[in-house]
């Protein structure tokens, strides 16, 4: 290297130095430590500043609530709620000392020590709201009781912040136990009840003073989630999770010495009343305020911020035609029904759902007898199976995932499968035969004589044929919950759970040519100084519009000629189907027509504490109570008045899929002997109803074509679709039962 590259570098070398010292002194450790306090003294200036600024406000419309106004969709006024809160204040003596513990232990162990503030759980409550994750937890009994008197339950910085202040200055001006006394009174437990002395009466029917450690520990626990840890409401899941936190609020009274391990150990969980609806819910008020709230619920409006008052909630509930399904529930169902004097109709309970297709707003919802008397609304509830009102998803399911027989042939409206009764499916790991209706055998049916007939074997091979876990994901797709939903090819029969709300969205969204269609009661929820837009209810095409138009036009044929008859009139064009689940536990009719779709349920619940599902059998004296009876009658009866006395819509059906059929083999005439591997129900579908209304000779289990000798060649089963025959190549008619 020459004597200038070496000049070079150490120039370079220089230059390196003294930027690198220009960084060190910008950097120094006194400067970082400088501008680190300096930040804290500001932050500790700011607070002070704000310290001085905020003073303890005088007590918020806590004490002073507004009511709710829930409205029909025409603006009428439904009911009001919260003109007088469900509260009474008491003193702390009035409530036992190990009962005071309960919400201490539950909440905030160190109360006693502390200084009304939590800034590890203050800081978290900040970047949370920041962030946008909303409500949380880590607040003293302190804080939240500022909270509940003095400010809002709006999750906004300023709000964390005044609380913050305030909170300091409570616990320096009042004592612990004015404070606790605070918090117990105006802490919301759920079941419209504010303060502990509401809460002992609505859990436990009891007055404060009277209530023990045990209960005390639940109710402290429920402040945590009111409406999710209410045992009458619950879900397994709340049930488990508020028994937890009971079980942890009892430890910790332990760790604390406030109760006795032995006496701890011998404390059983204590199960709540039953609720007793508030005034002013009677009839179908109760229900439809419920499914509201509950929908509210989900849309971010929980029960502390209705109890705080001053909202509007216009529901989509036509008022008219809430009406007409009231009065036709009463006509076909309740006027024949003796609850006193006949044990079965004693059980009896009946729901219904009813939904626009091209909205999803739920237009009427019947919720049972009376809120103040059933306070379990039927229309919403699940622990019912839809039965044979499956069906039709499984053929849905079918058509859209171009499913084929065992034969080769793409299933449609006319291919042809054997209903022969216990007949064993094909195909399937899991072994299952299923009994049709009253055993008897159809022989090589159409699948639109299967749907009319409800011909348990048919839709069991092809659940099969298209597979259990396809049908499963059509199924979710078009509404039905996944509760008790296994894949196996039993679903056939309906043998998960499922509402007539859940199962109105899934024929809806049939309705609506395969777009989805979620129901939604609430149509706008509207305070002083915040608005909530509703659910939307239209979604995404879920099944193709040939899938669903298809389905329709053989629910036509089952309204036509089929199951359900009852449900015919000339006034409307309709499509639907009947459901009677295992041992007539329930009964159902579930169908549409271009404008409206609704879904009618019965249940048979036995009037006993703790209910239990019960037979409907001999209801109203008619025999067998099927979906083809009172159901299709109430559907029938309410359609037509919703309507305004009928409707010439007609159903818009594109490219409806006839599917392919084989050259038949010989019926078999006689059932099969083989049961069924699967332990699901065996008689689960539907003939026309046998109610006082119609003679054995007008029901169609009485046609030639109904008996096992039913031949497979008649013209009758290759009904005429439009557009053209069926694709057998033989000449049909309009009619599937009539030869």
């Amino acid at each position: 290297m020459g004597r200038a590259d070496a000049r070079r570098a150490q120039q370079r070398g220089a230059r390196r130095a003294a930027k690198s010292g220009g960084i060190r002194r910008l950097f120094t450790w006194r400067k970082m430590l400088g501008t680190f306090f300096g930040f804290c003294l500001l932050i500790m200036g700011a607070f002070v500043a704000l310290y001085l600024y905020v003073d303890i406000p005088k007590a918020n419309a806590l004490a002073e609530r507004q009511s709710n106004v829930y409205q029909y969709s025409d603006g009428t006024v439904l009911t009001r709620t919260g003109d007088g809160v469900n509260r009474q204040i008491v003193d702390l003596d009035q409530v036992p000392k190990e009962v005071q513990h309960t919400f201490v232990a539950a909440e905030n162990k160190t109360f006693y020590k502390d200084q009304g503030v939590d800034l590890k759980g203050t800081a978290r409550g900040i970047l949370n709201t920041l962030s946008g994750k909303g409500k949380q937890g880590g607040s003293t009994i302190t804080q939240q009781y500022v909270k509940n008197y003095y400010l809002t339950q709006d999750p906004t910085v300023s709000r964390k912040l005044k609380e913050l202040v305030i909170s300091l200055k409570v616990d320096q001006k009042k004592d612990k136990n004015y404070i606790l006394a605070g918090y117990i009174n105006t802490a919301y437990y759920g079941r419209g009840a504010s303060g502990i002395q509401a809460a002992a009466q609505a859990y436990y029917g009891v007055d404060a003073k009277e209530l023990n450690v045990s209960q005390g520990a639940y109710l402290a626990a429920l402040l945590q989630a009111p409406s999710q840890y209410d045992w009458a409401v619950a879900t397994p899941t709340g049930r488990r999770l508020v028994k937890e936190r009971w079980a942890y609020t009892l430890d910790n009274m332990v760790e604390m010495h406030w109760l006795d391990k032995a006496q701890r150990d011998t404390l059983k969980f204590p199960v709540p009343d039953k609720p007793k609806p508030a005034r002013g819910m009677e009839g179908q008020t109760g229900y439809l305020v419920e499914a509201a709230n509950k929908e509210l619920d989900k849309q971010g409006i929980t029960g502390d911020m209705r109890q705080a008052g001053g909202w509007t909630f216009t529901l989509n509930i036509d008022k008219k035609r809430q009406k007409q399904l009231e009065q036709s529930v009463d006509r076909q169902l309740e006027s024949k029904l003796d609850r006193k004097g006949n044990k079965v109709d004693a059980t009896v309970q009946a729901g219904a759902t009813s939904v626009d297709p091209k909205t999803g707003a739920v237009v009427a919802l019947y919720g049972g007898v009376d809120y103040v008397k059933h306070y379990i609304s039927n229309a919403t509830r699940r622990d019912y199976q839809p039965a044979s009102t499956f069906k039709p998803l499984v053929l849905a399911s079918a058509l859209e995932n171009e499913a084929k027989t065992q034969d080769g042939d793409l299933i449609g409206v006319n291919t042809r499968y054997d209903g022969t009764s216990k007949r064993p499916v094909v195909g399937s790991d899991t072994p299952f035969a299923p009994e049709n209706e009253d055993n008897r055998s159809y022989g090589d049916v159409t699948v639109q004589t299967a749907m009319n007939k409800s011909i348990n074997s048919v839709f069991a091979q092809m659940v099969v044929d298209v597979g259990p876990p396809a049908v499963k994901e059509t199924a979710l797709a078009l509404g039905v919950p996944d509760q008790n939903f296994p894949e196996r090819p039993a679903i056939t029969l309906g043998t998960m759970n499922a509402s007539t709300w859940d199962m109105a969205g899934a024929y809806a969204t049939l309705d609506n040519h395969g777009r989805k269609v979620t129901p939604f009661i609430v149509k706008s929820a509207k305070h002083r100084d915040r608005t909530v837009d509703p659910v939307k209810g239209i979604g995404n095409q879920v099944i193709s519009r040939k899938s669903a138009d298809t389905v329709t036009s053989v629910l036509k044929g089952v309204v036509d000629s089929g199951s359900g008859q009852a449900a015919n009139t000339s006034a409307y064009e309709a499509a639907g189907k009947t459901g009677t689940s295992e041992n007539n536990k329930s009964a159902l009719f579930a169908g549409y027509t271009p404008e409206l779709t609704t879904v009618v349920a019965l249940f048979g619940e036995s009037p006993k504490d703790g209910g239990g599902q019960v037979s409907l059998t001999g209801t109203a004296n008619s025999g067998r109570a099927n979906g083809g009876g009172f159901p299709a009658q109430i559907w029938a009866d309410y359609t037509l008045g919703a309507l305004g006395g009928g409707s010439s819509a007609q159903f818009d059906l594109q490219d409806v899929e006839r599917g392919e059929v084989s050259v038949p083999a010989s019926p078999s005439t006689s059932p099969s002997t083989s049961e069924s591997a699967d332990p699901s129900p065996s008689e689960s579908s539907d003939l026309p109803s046998q109610s006082p209304i119609e003679t054995p000779s007008d029901s169609a289990s009485q046609s030639p074509i109904e008996t096992p000798s039913e031949s497979p060649v008649l013209p009758s089963e290759s009904p005429v679709l439009p557009g053209g025959g069926g694709n057998s190549g033989r000449p049909g008619n309009n009619n599937p039962l009539n030869q």
